[in-house]
């Protein structure tokens, strides 16, 4: 999840390519969410049996803080899924060739999900996982089973990475399909992504287990189906994809980007009315779409966003490891501190020491993981030094 990306010519004939700044900046946001929904939780993964993660000792107060962000996490996933579709479907080259791609992104995710996973191993996993958890972990295919014990096992946001080298090795087979569409064929196809995840979801509703461990808000084989299961998520990455192409074909509506995270909220609530199997990305989909299209037509024409400065990108840049140090920065480092619940200002304290924790994690990952190894390995030798593009998680 770096700051910049390389992108194809505007089709209106601007002389200098744009760069999706404000996506990067919007990344971070998606990011928060996830951390706002961690801090919210009432049980801790660490530890299962001791005191949840949620820091307020006012039960209406954490129950208000919970239920505000009991959906954040779907949300900030489902972002992050889509961005990636629209910024490789953006940014891929003819010429660019499937290793070379591939390779790319798989330095630019495993030092960073290498190094979480042993620093999590190290403190509390090791004692605690089976081999099979942690070594399909460790190789990113954890997602691919519907048992928790292995999906969500030693550190719990990697599972995403498991979609993303799914989207990885697929954007090859699908960017030439897409690049000979019509403009009409690329809106019929978005559609068709929105209506196949809807009926991804329905065959979970219909036909899946409802059997729940309590920790999921449908039943466990639901969960995983509508929400872990890679196959799963490859609607939301080909939307995005689609999405991109018709933004570069210049056909995207001209729509105001405070406009476009107004309808974002609207989404965001609109999850707490919805069946929860709607709430992981059906509900949200068309909303996240219209936010990143229009903010990314905004940087193709120039127009201001208010995302493209300098602090913006930076926080950018480190969303990636900010998204992937939490169990550590935030679950670890409670149980470790013996957790409990607090007065309203002491618990926003809490919130604020957890987010510096976190924040400083993800700067460490980016700066001393995430960048060397990408300048070493991330391009091939002897050829200039090429914009990264960034990329969720």
């Amino acid at each position: 999840m770096t700051a910049t990306a390389q992108v194809a010519p505007d089709p209106q004939g601007t002389s200098t390519p744009r760069r999706l700044d404000s996506l990067t900046g919007l990344r971070f946001y998606a990011a928060l969410l996830v951390f706002l929904f961690h801090t919210a939780i009432f049980v801790n993964p660490v530890d299962l049996t001791g005191p949840g993660i949620n820091p307020f000792a006012d039960p209406d107060i954490a129950q208000w803080y919970g239920r505000i962000f009991s959906n954040g996490g779907f949300v900030g996933v489902s972002f992050f899924f889509v961005l990636s579709g629209f910024v490789l479907s953006w940014s891929a080259k003819p010429s660019s060739s499937t290793l070379a791609f591939i390779r790319r992104r798989v330095v630019k995710i495993f030092p960073t999900h290498v190094v979480t996973w042993g620093l999590v191993m190290l403190l509390f996993a090791a004692g605690v996982t089976n081999w099979k958890s942690w070594l399909s972990n460790l190789l990113l295919v954890h997602a691919w089973f519907p048992d928790f014990q292995i999906s969500q096992s030693v550190n719990t946001p990697s599972w995403s990475l498991c979609s993303e080298l799914l989207f990885y090795l697929s954007l090859p087979l699908i960017i030439r399909p897409i690049r000979r569409m019509s403009v009409p064929g690329l809106w019929l196809s978005a559609g068709a992504m929105f209506l196949g995840l809807i009926a991804f979801q329905l065959i979970a509703m219909a036909f899946l287990s409802t059997r729940n461990s309590g920790i999921t808000p449908v039943g466990d084989v639901q969960f995983w189906w509508g929400y872990l299961f890679p196959v799963g998520r490859m609607f939301e990455f080909v939307f995005g994809a689609l999405l991109a192409q018709i933004v570069l074909a210049g056909k995207w509506f001209r729509i105001h980007p405070i406009a476009a995270v107004g309808f974002m909220v609207f989404g965001y609530v609109a999850t707490y009315f919805v069946p929860p199997q709607f709430s992981f990305n059906v509900t949200t989909l068309i909303p996240i779409g219209v936010m990143l299209a229009t903010f990314a037509d905004a940087d193709r024409r120039g127009a201001p966003t208010g995302l493209r400065g300098r602090v913006a990108v930076w926080l950018g840049n480190v969303s990636f490891g900010f998204y992937m140090c939490q169990t550590v920065s935030v679950f670890y480092l409670l149980y470790a501190t013996g957790g409990g619940t607090f007065d309203v200002p002491v618990a926003i304290l809490v919130l604020l020491g957890l987010f510096a924790a976190s924040l400083f994690g993800g700067w460490c990952l980016y700066r001393f993981v995430e960048t060397p190894m990408m300048r070493r390995w991330g391009r091939a030798r002897n050829t200039p030094k090429p914009q990264l593009t960034p990329e969720k998680v």
